[in-house]
């Protein structure tokens, strides 16, 4: 198998996202993640972090989204690419039922799956991933081209 070689340089972060929400990426269901602030578009590795949000598993859209999916923590679970950050226009309707007025809307696409969860440890803000966790990533990822 052959491992796909990276770009240099800051080509790729992370985010980390609680579950149940990282799942519903994963799952292809929500196509938007929210943040308080403005984000880069590009490449990410999605990183759950350790809590998982209890109040989110009585919601039934993210329950139909997350049946039978297991909702790892602490770990990278995929990649995925920020196509747009935007907010809404006031009295405009939401761009996605995952989408509250407000926030800034990260448009994620080309979402992929890992087989196997990469333990590690996240930041609230994007953060620069270390040359031996990209390489457990994409040792997973060998057909993967940015």
């Amino acid at each position: 198998m052959s491992v796909v070689t990276l770009p240099e340089g800051e080509w790729i972060r992370g985010i980390s996202i609680r579950q149940p929400y990282a799942a519903c990426i994963l799952a292809g269901a929500k196509t938007v993640e929210n943040r308080p602030v403005r984000w880069r578009t590009g490449w990410v590795l999605l990183h759950t972090s350790k809590t998982i949000d209890q109040g989110a598993l009585r919601t039934p859209l993210i329950g139909r989204t997350i049946r039978g999916r297991q909702l790892v923590t602490g770990a990278v679970v995929g990649i995925a690419r920020i196509t747009d950050c935007h907010q809404d226009p006031e009295g405009a309707p939401p761009c996605s039922e995952w989408a509250p007025p407000g926030a800034w809307h990260l448009v994620v696409e080309d979402v992929q799956e890992l087989s196997l969860p990469v333990p590690a440890r996240g930041q609230v803000v994007p953060w620069k991933p270390s040359l031996d966790l990209l390489d457990r990533v994409f040792h997973q990822l060998p057909d993967f081209r940015p």
